[in-house]
């Protein structure tokens, strides 16, 4: 099927050549494939891009062109959202030429084939850890690169992400009055997940939480810090009117986890 539809590719490029009759593939140059190549990716057709830039690899491989080719296959791959093989023209490129200016692009590339796969929060995050992952590669080995900081943003993202994933559990549970279950999946946002926007509502849960179990000390230890951290936030004028409206202030007390919390973040006593 691959050999027929390229046949007929080349067939027509040999048409539009001036009516000479079809070609064997073999007798297009490097540069005429990956010419035709970019024309199709221009045009719209990223999939026939990606199978004309494969060829050039297999026709002429180590070339500088084959070298070309196969990021550019990876990139056509990714623009067509054939994600799987996207990462494994991605893949080949960083395992043949480590250390060749285009790397940088390559590894992204591959991030970004599990990155733009994330879709909302109700789906398996398996693919969200990958993502993190590639990006951290890209941020930690090509930090000088002009890749690193849409890297740096698409981490955070993808970060953000896996809270609101914990957030949503952790509704789920609040609103079945499964308070311990909720408590522990806040708990993941405040430790594990803190420099996200999903932070200043976990502890506003942990306030609910914590009051509906009667635990008024963990309580007003979750509004001390978001007082400290977020004071600005409807969040924590919710807590507040909580709090308040059962005689209770937001400050930091007892040995719970929380107040741990508070001492390293507010202040900063980490020992």
């Amino acid at each position: 099927m691959r050999a027929a539809l390229i046949a007929a590719m080349l067939a027509g490029l040999a048409a539009c050549g001036g009516g000479e009759k079809e070609r064997p593939l073999e007798s297009f140059s490097a540069e005429e494939l990956y010419t035709r190549a970019e024309f199709e990716l221009a045009a719209g057709n990223p999939d026939d891009a990606a199978l004309f830039f494969g060829e050039v690899e297999r026709l002429y491989p180590y070339s500088e062109w084959a070298k070309r080719a196969l990021v550019m296959q990876a990139f056509s791959y990714h623009r067509d959202r054939d994600y799987e093989a996207a990462r494994g023209a991605a893949q080949r490129f960083l395992n043949t030429y480590p250390a060749d200016e285009d790397a940088a692009y390559a590894q992204y590339l591959l991030a970004l084939s599990y990155y733009d796969q994330i879709d909302d929060v109700g789906r398996d995050q398996g693919l969200t850890f990958q993502a993190l992952q590639a990006l951290r590669e890209v941020i930690e080995t090509y930090p000088d690169s002009e890749y690193a900081r849409s890297a740096i943003l698409k981490f955070d993202l993808a970060f953000d992400h896996l809270a609101a994933k914990e957030m949503e559990i952790g509704r789920y549970y609040l609103k079945r009055g499964h308070f311990v279950a909720a408590i522990n999946r806040f708990r993941v946002v405040v430790q594990d997940f803190q420099t996200t926007t999903q932070t200043p509502e976990a502890l506003h849960r942990l306030v609910e939480s914590y009051l509906s179990l009667g635990l008024t000390e963990e309580a007003q230890t979750a509004g001390a810090i978001l007082g400290h951290n977020f004071r600005s936030t409807d969040w924590y004028e919710d807590s507040f009117a909580l709090l308040t409206g059962r005689g209770l202030r937001p400050e930091a007390s007892g040995n719970s986890w929380l107040a741990q919390v508070y001492r390293q973040t507010v202040r900063g006593e980490w020992l």
